[in-house]
């Protein structure tokens, strides 16, 4: 698993490349989170390139969005593909995270966070 990211108007975006397992990988992406928190409060994690997903992955995209939240920002999750979507449709993860299946729509929802 790798990940990549880029800053456009004051919102980090997220990309990841690979199967979200526990691995440790993952914490990486962590400390990055960590990091970003000084200056980012607003994410879009793009899990278009993941495949497969266990209860680590769950845990990690849990962890990232309580990061978030914890300094009064927001992550919202982009282009999960069918095998993400229905797990977050049975863990019940799509509930409490937003979703999006494009970026245009995720970066005004989160733009309208950001402003207000």
């Amino acid at each position: 698993m790798n990940f990549s990211h880029q800053i456009t108007e004051n919102i980090l975006s997220i990309v990841v490349d690979g199967d979200l397992l526990g691995q440790t990988d993952e914490a990486k992406i962590i400390t990055f989170v960590e990091k970003s928190l000084e200056n980012q409060k607003f994410c879009i994690f793009n899990v278009q390139k993941v495949a497969y997903m266990n209860s680590s992955g769950i845990s990690l995209l849990i962890r990232v969005l309580n990061k978030f939240r914890a300094v009064g920002g927001e992550m919202v999750l982009l282009n999960p593909t069918d095998s993400v979507s229905k797990l977050l449709m049975i863990t019940k993860l799509n509930q409490i995270l937003s979703v999006f299946k494009n970026s245009e729509e995720a970066t005004n929802f989160l733009k309208e966070k950001v402003n207000s």
